[in-house]
């Protein structure tokens, strides 16, 4: 492990020494946090139970997590690692969106089946939408008009306006979809079908799927190909996939919507964050392993992975704090 770190460490600008990544482990009850310039475990925090998804604040001062089993999105300090809040999310809270001012959470509920918009400052609900059974994705359009949110049962997309306050439309998906993301632009919404095995491309004007990008990798079986986690690089030329028990990332070309590569990481890749190591620019992936309780660092320039980091039990999300 040595002989892989420390050329590492010698390489990485001092600037990367800035640059945080934490990991939620659902059945650790913690969150690992990585030094992304040693590449080091620096802190284990315990959190509440059924640590899942995970979001940074705008100004890197807290991370928002989702205690599932506690019922509430818990507010930690980056710089103690205390919990010192919960939020009020509703039953089972999955995953974690932002305004793009940071002002609002928004919360899928499993048990629920509602989406839960959270005043981050007074710490109340602002608001909740039902939508489709059991969602867990969400996120926020970049002009902040617009949340989205995976309904695993219905296969569905919903559209919420926040204005309104309704649910506005929905896009049929591949089975079980599980994670969105926007496009910075706001053009398009791409969403994993982790059942289905592929991610849609959503015109967001139109709310219907432009491309689909499947997967297939060589010696895998196809019923393995679970797509989940999708993240863009800052340059937004390139997205990464994660592939849950492929055991798998996928590295596409956003122009293209081509797989460029496969790359072979950890056992059930669940999420993933993108690190720049200190360039502004998208060099390295961290790919949280639920069955391995590692996270695998992938440069994305090889693609291969360059090193391998113990995690907690069962890790589950990244967010990276530059």
């Amino acid at each position: 492990m040595l002989r892989i770190l420390l050329p590492l460490a010698l390489l990485i600008p001092a600037a990367a020494q800035a640059e945080t990544i934490y990991v939620s482990n659902e059945k650790g009850n913690s969150i690992t946090v990585i030094d992304g310039a040693t590449l080091a475990v620096t802190a284990t925090w315990p959190v509440g139970r059924r640590a899942r998804g995970i979001q940074i604040s705008n100004d890197g001062k807290f991370l928002y997590l989702c205690a599932s089993d506690d019922n509430a999105v818990q507010v930690i300090d980056t710089a103690t690692g205390k919990v010192v809040a919960d939020l009020p999310s509703g039953e089972d809270p999955e995953q974690i969106g932002l305004s793009p001012d940071g002002k609002t959470l928004f919360a899928t509920n499993e048990r629920d089946n509602i989406l839960t918009a959270i005043d981050i400052a007074t710490r109340a609900v602002l608001f909740q939408v039902p939508v489709g059974e059991e969602p867990e994705g969400v996120a926020v359009s970049p002009d902040g008009k617009t949340a989205v949110s995976t309904s695993e049962t219905d296969s569905a997309i919903d559209w919420v306006d926040i204005a309104s306050k309704k649910v506005i439309a929905e896009t049929p998906v591949g089975d079980r979809p599980r994670h969105v993301e926007f496009t910075r632009d706001g053009r398009f919404l791409w969403a994993s079908s982790e059942i289905g095995g592929n991610v849609a491309i959503i015109d967001t004007a139109t709310h219907k799927i432009v491309k689909t990008i499947e997967f297939k990798i060589d010696n895998v079986f196809q019923d393995k190909v679970l797509p989940v986690g999708i993240r863009f690089t800052p340059d937004q030329k390139l997205a990464v996939v994660a592939l849950g028990r492929a055991d798998h990332i996928a590295i596409v070309d956003v122009a293209s919507a081509k797989v460029l590569s496969y790359v072979p990481v950890g056992r059930r890749v669940w999420h993933v964050g993108i690190g720049t190591g200190g360039s502004g620019e998208g060099t390295r992936v961290f790919t949280a392993n639920g069955l391995s309780d590692n996270v695998s660092v992938v440069d994305i320039a090889s693609p291969k992975v360059v090193a391998t980091i113990p995690a907690g039990r069962a890790p589950w999300g990244v967010a990276i704090r530059p």
